[in-house]
């Protein structure tokens, strides 16, 4: 909608994790490194956290593609399963082959699969997203599936990916076992200050925009302090804030449009942000106002 007006070739704030949006900022760089060094170091179990909204899923999607065709990977993204259904899914995954009617009978078809697999030199990759959501029996038979190995190699690599209730719940008397076997571990931060001005320059950049800058500095100041430097909570904030620009006809934005669909969004409490409109001076224009109205953002 408001593509042409700031003269971009494509939505530079979509939520969808597309890796030619790609940005690493610090943490998302030793992130991204230490996933493909575990990947081709055969590390066995390896764990990823972040808060949401990090970009969790985004880095996941980069791994992959930086995969080569040796590695055979199962993105398993809805961990909320009995251990059947989660074998069917990670058969489905890795085009094993038909369902079996036992836990025994996947065990056996899995174990055959990954040994023809080492004989041909290829890895197999296992990602559970989400799985702070996972039960203690299914993490429990997740770890049994390390089990499978030779003297010298695992036959399944194990990344566990989730939010920071993860650990609490690997840090579990049960599941001490499994704390154990997790080789390498990396907590996904948000962004900094600067790692946020970069960052939506760069998506800006990516999707087309060629001018001078539409975000202004105390624009992306603003944008921090709400976010936190959030990337999910970014995007939103700036999507919303480019829509009311092209709305107001404005070629640039200021702090006071990023409080505004924050506070449409439900990011910032109603007291806060009349507080600021009172703080700069009385607020906007009555025709401003009025088209605020108009203009409703999603959460």
């Amino acid at each position: 909608m408001y593509n042409e007006y700031y003269g971009l070739i494509r939505a530079p704030f979509e939520m969808s994790p597309d890796p030619s949006f790609l940005y690493l900022g610090e943490a998302h760089r030793e992130g991204l490194a230490t996933l493909v060094y575990a990947v081709n170091s055969g590390k066995g179990f390896v764990m990823l956290t972040g808060e949401v909204g990090t970009g969790k899923t985004t880095l996941l999607h980069a791994l992959l593609g930086q995969l080569d065709s040796t590695t055979n990977s199962a993105f398993i993204f809805n961990p909320r399963l009995d251990p059947l259904g989660f074998f069917r899914m990670l058969f489905d995954e890795l085009g094993v082959g038909e369902a079996c009617d036992s836990k025994a009978e996947y065990l056996l078809a899995l174990n055959h699969y990954l040994i023809e697999k080492l004989a041909a030199n290829e890895r197999v990759l296992l990602i559970v997203d989400e799985a702070q959501n996972l039960s203690t029996e299914m993490l429990e038979e997740i770890r049994l599936l390390s089990n499978l190995e030779t003297p010298t190699s695992k036959l399944i690599q194990i990344m566990l990916v989730g939010q920071p209730e993860l650990q609490v719940l690997i840090d579990q008397p049960e599941l001490r076992q499994l704390r154990q076997r997790i080789a390498l571990r990396h907590h996904l931060r948000p962004f900094d200050q600067g790692e946020v001005a970069e960052y939506v320059q760069d998506r800006l950049g990516k999707a087309g925009y060629t001018g001078r800058g539409i975000f202004k500095k105390k624009a992306i100041k603003e944008l921090y302090a709400i976010t936190e430097g959030t990337p999910r909570l970014i995007n939103n904030i700036c999507d919303g804030a480019l829509l009311l620009g092209y709305a107001r006809q404005e070629t640039s934005l200021g702090p006071d449009v990023i409080r505004e669909v924050a506070h449409d969004l439900g990011l910032l409490a109603k007291d806060e942000f009349e507080g600021n409109e009172s703080g700069t001076g009385g607020g906007r224009s009555p025709k401003k106002r009025s088209r605020r109205r108009m203009f409703r953002f999603r959460r």
